[in-house]
């Protein structure tokens, strides 16, 4: 069971992405493919949309996966490996989890399920970067999910013009310049083939 997390702060485009990437990776049913959603005020995933996927979604409420939560994330995953036993499992920490706290949240399901804790993805709206990066402590915490990303996604590309986008992966890669930095669309779908690709090879 490869866990893998699409991290980033709010309004990110996080929710649109993972549902993109679980019907990708599942392949029509071809591999088994799990959600799980910590949401804190966020609008939440659409159950139906789910189901028609062939997936299962299991929302975690009540705090953020690094924290309050740790211990109940730990039991879903070992819920999930007993119940449904996922190929894949595609984790959408809140808009404020630093990716490498939810890792080791994930880890705490090690011990009574087999699982893999795979890559942190984590994603940058390209159409914010001043405030994501330059208000005090919102950018101290877009800078720590930043530094902890495996990959880098710089997300809504088809909203900016293409000449930004240049200085924006300048601008991320200060931070961190050794994750793979990734032009992502959820709506032109640009750059997805390549983020399932990374979460595949998790279990090859």
């Amino acid at each position: 069971m490869e866990i893998t997390q699409i991290a980033g702060f709010l309004g990110c485009g996080k929710t649109t992405l993972i549902l993109k990437l679980a019907a990708m990776i599942a392949d029509g049913g071809k591999r088994k493919v799990a959600l799980i959603v910590n949401e804190i005020g966020e609008i939440p995933v659409d159950g139906k949309i789910i189901e028609e996927g062939g997936m299962t979604m299991k929302d975690i409420g009540g705090g953020c996966i690094c924290c309050e939560v740790a211990v109940t994330f730990g039991k879903t995953l070992v819920g999930l490996y007993k119940q449904f036993n996922p190929d894949f499992v595609l984790v959408e920490p809140t808009g404020v989890a630093i990716p490498h706290q939810v890792k080791s949240a994930a880890k705490m399901g090690m011990r009574d399920a087999k699982l893999t804790v795979g890559a942190a993805i984590v994603l940058f709206d390209a159409t914010r970067p001043a405030e994501l990066l330059d208000m005090d402590m919102l950018g101290n915490l877009v800078v720590n999910q930043v530094k902890d990303a495996d990959y880098l996604a710089i997300s809504k590309i088809d909203a900016v013009d293409r000449g930004e986008l240049d200085d924006i992966a300048r601008r991320v890669t200060a931070y961190n310049d050794k994750a793979e930095v990734i032009f992502i669309s959820a709506f032109t779908g640009e750059g997805l083939d390549r983020l399932a690709q990374i979460i595949l090879a998790g279990k090859e």
